[in-house]
């Protein structure tokens, strides 16, 4: 059963309305032509709504709902650990980490580390972040996006891979960031109303019309597994999260680079106000976590129960199929907003870091506002572009996408995370023993993938990163006796809060303290 008139009508509405806000707020005063920090960073005036609500329309892409969803078909409950303890990481990187990059006053990541290490770093990283987001996370977005749009309205799958593509640019290619985050809070209000519609008549299926909460109640008797949380070594998908490693090992990890050095994320933050208003904004979006496995995990255990016989990354969409006409388009209007705003977002994150930390390397000599600003636009398209081609080749033959990412960017991130935490808290670390634990991670990675064939990927996270920790400081101390010049003086950074942002980080450890303790 697909879509009917009514639905498609409210998707067109919806898509008509984002373009027509976009461009209103993209909207500049008259006689004055966009800049970099406009186009990239929003003008560093972003206020904190816009900032939280951007996080997660970012972050909640086709990769969570497909993706988690499909992996708690199978998994229950225990992939929800991604969303929940990344409310915890957003609250460490808004007080701890995030108060440095708003100090260096940067546009990127690799920015921060020519200004920490040197020129080499910078590129290696830039070079680095462009091929993940352009062959893993835009070609994911749109393979995950298409699959869904083809099972709910029967749509093939190229077909729908285009259109997400062009719509996406379509909104954010003149106004950049700016057009992004202030559209996002709408996405998220759509996003959030959609999901917990589905959530909600799933689970009222569920009770056999006697109401989403004993819909839920009647979830929980009749598959009980799906609530462990810290799964055993007895238990099939122990691989894809080991038992307590989910709390104390190598998910931190994931989650330090993902939310703290991803400039995909990040970017929001360094176009805030200031910091207070950043901090804000990431607390928001910490709350909104606590949300998400409500949105997307819930649904992707119901579907287990509604649908038993289907491949696990079709559950949400296939879900979608039991909404009367008209909540269907209004959900699935909200699916696309979901998918249309981070691929918005990947694309403005390469704009940003290829112009600004590679063509401007290669073409000091271009000043002029304008023309790089229109650089920044033909990369976002050119990227797009390449993603569209691509996708298929690079991800049509796999089977969870969500694990499968996280398996994938597990090769990088260890190193990632250390040479940033290096920089930060290691005033010896050298550029060379950056680089040096950058390269470590992927080689190290590579060699306990194929070793240690039976090491949980998230386990094997945490030990590579402790071993560049190691790497990065030996070499430090080997080549370099003293403090590097560039090293960042921390004790200089002020990374006190706001009694507002302790008492919402208190409420956010107690939710998570409570929730683990009843599902353990």
């Amino acid at each position: 059963m697909h879509l009917q008139s009514l639905d498609y009508t409210v998707v067109i509405v919806y898509g008509v309305l984002l373009l027509i806000l976009a461009q209103w707020v993209s909207r500049e005063k008259a006689g004055h032509e966009k800049n970099t920090q406009d186009y990239f960073l929003a003008g560093r005036a972003l206020p904190w709504w816009a900032i939280g609500a951007s996080l997660i329309a970012a972050n909640i892409s086709a990769e969570q709902i497909i993706g988690m969803s499909g992996s708690a078909y199978l998994m229950g409950f225990a992939i929800a650990s991604y969303e929940w303890m990344a409310a915890l990481t957003l609250i460490i990187v808004a007080k701890y980490l995030l108060p440095v990059f708003l100090k260096y006053k940067i546009y990127t990541m690799p920015q921060f580390l020519e200004q920490r290490f040197d020129h080499r770093v910078r590129m290696v990283m830039a070079t680095f972040w462009l091929g993940v987001y352009v062959f893993v996370n835009l070609t994911s977005i749109l393979w995950l996006g298409s699959l869904a749009i083809n099972s709910v309205t029967g749509l093939d799958q190229t077909t729908g891979l285009i259109i997400l593509g062009l719509f996406a640019v379509s909104y954010s290619l003149y106004g950049g960031l700016k057009a992004v985050a202030l559209t996002d809070i709408i996405q998220v209000v759509l996003l959030v109303f959609g999901g917990l519609m589905i959530a909600w008549i799933a689970m009222n299926e569920i009770s056999g019309g006697q109401g989403a909460i004993a819909g839920f109640m009647k979830t929980i008797e009749m598959v009980p597994e799906k609530f462990d949380m810290i799964f055993t070594s007895d238990l099939p998908y122990y691989v894809d999260l080991p038992g307590i490693s989910v709390l104390i090992g190598g998910m931190w990890i994931m989650n330090l680079s993902y939310w703290g050095f991803n400039q995909y994320i990040i970017q929001r933050a360094l176009a805030a106000k200031n910091t207070r208003e950043a901090q804000k904004g990431i607390v928001f979006a910490a709350f909104l976590k606590m949300l998400v496995p409500v949105l997307v995990v819930l649904p992707g255990i119901a579907a287990a129960i509604l649908i038993p016989d289907i491949e696990n990354d079709r559950a949400y969409p296939e879900l979608m199929k039991l909404l009367p006409v008209g909540l269907k388009g209004l959900v699935f209007a909200a699916l696309i907003a979901a998918i249309v705003s981070s691929l918005a977002s990947m694309t403005n994150s390469i704009s940003t870091i290829f112009t600004m930390d590679m063509y401007k390397h290669f073409r000091p000599e271009v000043t002029d506002q304008r023309k790089l600003v229109m650089i920044g636009r033909t990369v976002a398209f050119s990227a797009m572009v390449v993603a569209m081609i691509v996708a298929r080749p690079l991800l049509g033959n796999f089977d969870q996408a969500f694990q499968y990412i996280q398996e994938f960017t597990g090769f990088f991130t260890p190193g990632i995370v250390a040479i940033f935490l290096l920089g930060f808290f290691y005033k010896r670390t050298t550029a060379n023993g950056a680089l040096a634990a950058a390269i470590g991670s992927a080689v190290l990675s590579l060699g306990f993938k194929l070793i240690w064939p039976a090491l949980p990927f998230i386990d094997r996270v945490g030990l590579v990163f402790l071993l560049c920790m190691l790497i990065g400081v030996l070499i430090s101390r080997w080549e370099h006796g003293g403090e590097h010049p560039k090293a960042v003086n921390y004790g200089e950074v002020d990374i006190s809060t706001s009694a507002s942002f302790n008492l919402s980080s208190l409420v956010i450890i107690l939710m998570l303290a409570g929730l683990y303790i009843a599902w353990w």
